[in-house]
């Protein structure tokens, strides 16, 4: 497997359902993996276990019981049924020699008759990829500078096309951001699609909605994952993924946001695709 997204989620089979991985440490932020690319591993193990092609991942939920770490990690996949058209599995991920870690169930169907229409929008007016700043960019002069992270310097790419920086100065209003996302080796499949495991890395990037929304802070803040649903809809053919995020609720420590992914085309000019949706709870942690 030829780029790092697949060398991050290639898993071997040891036999009666266990599976092992080895998890580079440029996924981590802040300190841990991203929780999208655990769960993209819990994915593949499950997707091998069940070797039906005709059957593709449909919806995922992952529980965030325990922490993971990069090195070596345990798959532990049970098959809960295997139809001719449907089946569900559920994989437990961890670190060697610890009980508890994530636990994610995965549905996978074959295509079906029905109907087909898509009630959602992105935002209007969405400047291109090519238009907007990368996470990259050096920030302005006397702004606050970032220690680098792997995750975001080497591995994806993120261009702000909707929301502010944190050294903006604006007045908080909506909860929303959009961005658009493109991993520097783009996982195309054979066929031309963006494999769809890879979504689920850029869908689990929901807290900076509450950033835009309750604007810069003296006191620093992170917000790990309390759970994530996936439901990955359509084929994406294009590098560049917009993501259009919402937080839709904050309290009690907890907040509750929402993802779509759209495929726009190569140069995000073309008519957008619901490629995938995504919802998550996270909670709010204040390092001392």
């Amino acid at each position: 497997m030829g780029t790092p997204f697949w060398a991050a989620t290639e898993v071997e089979a040891r036999g009666d359902g266990r599976y092992t991985a080895d998890l580079d440490a440029r996924w981590n932020l802040r300190p841990l993996p991203q929780g999208g690319i655990i769960t993209a591993a819990a994915v593949r193990a499950m997707e091998t276990e069940l070797a039906h092609d005709e059957q593709r991942p449909r919806t995922l939920h992952t529980t965030f019981a325990a922490q993971v770490g990069h090195g070596p990690l345990e798959i532990d996949v049970e098959v809960l049924r295997a139809g001719r058209s449907m089946s569900q599995l559920r994989a437990a991920v961890r670190n060697p020699g610890t009980a508890r870690g994530h636990l994610t169930t995965c549905v996978f169907g074959g295509p079906r008759a029905g109907f087909e229409f898509t009630d959602l929008c992105p935002p209007e007016d969405i400047p291109r990829p090519e238009d907007c700043p990368s996470y990259r960019d050096p920030p302005p002069p006397g702004a606050q500078v970032f220690p680098p992270t792997p995750f975001w310097d080497e591995l994806v790419d993120g261009r702000p096309a909707l929301g502010h920086a944190p050294w903006d100065d604006y007045v908080p209003d909506r909860a929303e951001r959009a961005m658009w996302f493109r991993f520097d080796e783009t996982p195309f499949l054979d066929d031309g699609r963006l494999d769809p495991l890879a979504l689920i890395v850029l869908a689990d990037t929901m807290p900076g909605a509450v950033g835009e929304k309750i604007g810069p802070q003296d006191r620093m803040w992170f917000a790990p994952s309390v759970d994530l649903t996936v439901h990955l809809l359509d084929d994406c053919r294009s590098s560049w993924v917009l993501g259009h995020n919402r937080a839709r609720y904050a309290g009690d420590g907890y907040a509750s946001a929402d993802m779509a992914l759209w495929d726009c085309g190569e140069d995000g000019a073309a008519t957008p695709r619901l490629v995938a949706y995504a919802t998550q709870l996270f909670l709010f942690t204040f390092p001392t």
